[in-house]
């Protein structure tokens, strides 16, 4: 078994972070995304791994995974344009060769993991396991239907009138022969090679396609909101309270990490929340679900629900919430005072 990791695509929908930062690395509770995705990967077994990249920002996931060592894997970097996931598939081929792989969105978080998945692919000899989810607005997704067995019987793209609620979520088993469905497949009205479009061949083609629907959280990191999701529910998952950074007349409560480095001054934090390596918190209140990352300051603030990448600055903003600030993006008081919600990139300075 091996997996394919997709970490290319533009990111538009958040920009002006992903100008200089590809989506899949932006950081949930001070880590990037697709390092919870690969933990998934290397908790399974899986230690062959393809990771899709992009152009443009296909150095910044080098940079982050190397050559995979960390998460004890060998890596292979493929290149692909955005031309749709079953274009990636193809890609990938090389790399793939005969074996069954596991494809996972390296922006999408669930909180189960692929261990039993791919226990039970394997088990039942199946070509083609998808992973479902209950959705409250099918008509924003690609969904299945199902028959008595558990086997897919039809995928509809994003329908008007949706024939059940059940969204495909972005984790994906196939047998070598989704290639052969891969082949016969045309360009969407996108110009793309829908991975949706290869199931529903690899039904037509009478292949063992089966769904499993998803009993935990499931998270399409696209959009600032989404982010700030994934943050929350991943500090409450994750973080466990543990202060090794300095602490001078303050109050730390609840599930809060203090890393070694850090500095805490005068101030409230409150968690779950985590403040990273080198970060500065002086005379403010940090509240629930925010991250501080490395080296970022905060002085004279509060801030809650926000995260604030590595190197980033807040000062004497009476009320930050809802908020994501790139790399050593800076924020500070100019005039009266404001509650304050921003979407900012990485270098960006904002005066309120």
């Amino acid at each position: 078994m091996k997996a394919l990791v997709l970490s290319g695509g533009k990111g538009t929908r958040l920009r002006p972070l992903t100008f200089t930062l590809a989506k899949q690395l932006i950081p949930v509770a001070n880590r990037p995304i697709l390092g919870y995705v690969l933990d998934q990967v290397r908790d399974a077994g899986i230690a062959e791994v393809g990771v899709i990249i992009a152009q443009e920002t296909g150095n910044y996931v080098k940079d982050y995974v190397k050559d995979g060592s960390d998460w004890r894997m060998r890596v292979d970097y493929i290149l692909q344009e955005p031309l749709g996931l079953a274009h990636a598939v193809k890609q990938a081929r090389p790399f793939l060769g005969g074996s069954p792989f596991v494809m996972c969105l390296g922006d999408n978080l669930q909180g189960r993991g692929i261990s039993n998945l791919v226990r039970r692919f394997e088990e039942e000899k199946l070509d083609c396991l998808i992973l479902l989810k209950e959705v409250p607005d099918p008509q924003r997704f690609g969904i299945a239907v199902l028959d008595s067995g558990g086997r897919v019987t039809k995928l509809v793209e994003k329908p008007k009138e949706p024939p059940t609620n059940l969204a495909v979520v972005g984790t994906y088993l196939f047998s070598p022969k989704v290639h052969l469905a891969v082949d016969r497949i045309k360009p969407s009205w996108r110009n793309e090679l829908e991975i949706t479009d290869a199931i529903q061949e690899m039904i037509n083609m009478g292949f063992r396609v089966k769904a499993e629907v998803l009993d935990s959280w499931w998270l399409d990191t696209g959009k600032k909101d989404d982010i700030l999701t994934a943050n929350q529910i991943v500090l409450d998952e994750y973080v466990r309270r543990d202060v090794r950074g300095n602490v001078e007349e303050s109050t730390v409560e609840g599930r809060v990490i203090v890393s070694e480095g850090a500095s805490v001054k005068g101030s409230r934090v409150r968690g779950p929340c985590v403040i990273g390596r080198a970060a500065s918190i002086e005379g403010s209140f940090i509240g629930p679900y925010t991250s501080i990352g490395d080296s970022a300051q905060v002085v004279n603030s509060a801030i809650e629900n926000s995260i604030l990448m590595a190197g980033a600055s807040v000062k004497d903003v009476e009320r930050m919430e809802d908020s994501l600030l790139g790399r050593s993006a800076r924020v500070s008081k100019n005039g009266r005072s404001h509650s304050v919600k921003a979407n900012v990139g990485d270098f960006s300075e904002i005066e309120v």
